[in-house]
């Protein structure tokens, strides 16, 4: 017990309080300096991140990590808890009370921001916390084997049939999707490194260069969240209460299952499997018109319980 307080102090202070203090100066900077254009700065920390940042700490990651099995059962296992948790989420808010009067808009977007989560922003502190630096890998390869495939297909699905019910938009996903930055650093670091051709220095500079991603993306995160409209709404806290519990339990089962003992890759994939919600979900939302406050609530609950859920999930033994 004494090991685990000591654990949990160490993590409050190495990762939740850097987390919560950018997320809470981005909440807090438009007040202080009531000049800021929230969405223009917005969109333009945005487009630096997607066109700048993370693609070189992807193209980093990926052309210095050697695919293993290992290493694949990441996006493997959280995959599995982010399927299972969006059934859950289907029944709870298409067949009982606490949908029962929701707009499909809300619903459907619901049941997308709790079955992904902010893997690499929220996830790449607290793997690095437990496993190292190197755990990094494990937050990339989820993301770009399981995150985006997942998302741009499955949650495109559930967006257009089941909130916009309208399918006008969806042939052009996937051509969004192949047009990212991200994906193709991605394949280019993963080409480099399959190919032997790594060169260590241009590893060294694009890790440099993306170290600013997951601090940029938590500062945008704290001025997303709409910090006095966080009603606390029973389908927020069910959609919460399964993406934060449900999603990281269903995935350490098909671990204990699948992987006998299981070793340091699958407890990475609890770790991201128990991650808040996705800021994508927003994204979502606006692009096929769906519930962009409710989007934005899940995001802010998420966020905002993930610092209790996550000590449960260590106390239980999830995590290791």
């Amino acid at each position: 017990m004494a090991a685990y307080f000591s654990q949990l102090f160490n993590l409050m202070v190495e990762v939740m309080l850097p987390l919560g203090l950018l997320v809470a100066i981005g909440g807090l900077w438009p007040r202080f300096f009531p000049d800021t254009p929230v969405d223009g700065a917005r969109t333009l920390l945005n487009r630096m991140v997607m066109y700048l940042f993370l693609p070189s700490i992807l193209f980093s990651v990926a052309s210095s990590t050697p695919v293993s099995a290992d290493l694949l059962s990441v996006p493997l296992l959280v995959g599995i808890g982010s399927l299972v948790s969006g059934l859950i989420l289907y029944v709870v808010m298409y067949r009982t009370p606490v949908g029962r009067g929701l707009a499909d808009s809300t619903r459907a977007i619901l049941v997308v921001g709790g079955m992904f989560g902010n893997t690499f922003n929220i996830g790449v502190p607290v793997l690095i916390f437990f496993f190292g630096r190197d755990a990094t890998r494990y937050a990339v390869f989820n993301d770009m084997l399981m995150t985006m495939p997942l998302v741009w297909s499955i949650g495109v699905l559930i967006c257009t049939r089941l909130g916009a019910h309208d399918d006008a938009g969806r042939s052009s996903v996937w051509r969004i999707m192949l047009s990212m930055p991200p994906i193709w650093a991605f394949i280019l670091g993963i080409t480099s490194q399959q190919l032997g051709l790594t060169y260590a220095p241009l590893v060294k500079a694009t890790w440099f260069i993306g170290q600013a991603t997951i601090p940029v993306t938590l500062f945008v995160l704290g001025m997303t969240i709409p910090w006095r409209n966080l009603t606390p709404r029973p389908e927020i806290l069910s959609a919460a209460l399964v993406k934060l519990i449900a999603t990281p339990v269903i995935a350490w089962l098909a671990a204990r299952t699948f992987y006998v003992p299981m070793a340091e890759a699958q407890y990475a994939a609890v770790v991201e499997a128990a991650t808040p919600a996705m800021v994508t979900t927003l994204l979502l939302a606006d692009r096929f018109r769906l519930d962009s406050a409710a989007a934005a609530l899940l995001i802010g609950w998420t966020t905002i319980l993930f610092w209790l859920t996550l000590p449960l999930i260590m106390a239980l033994g999830l995590i290791r």
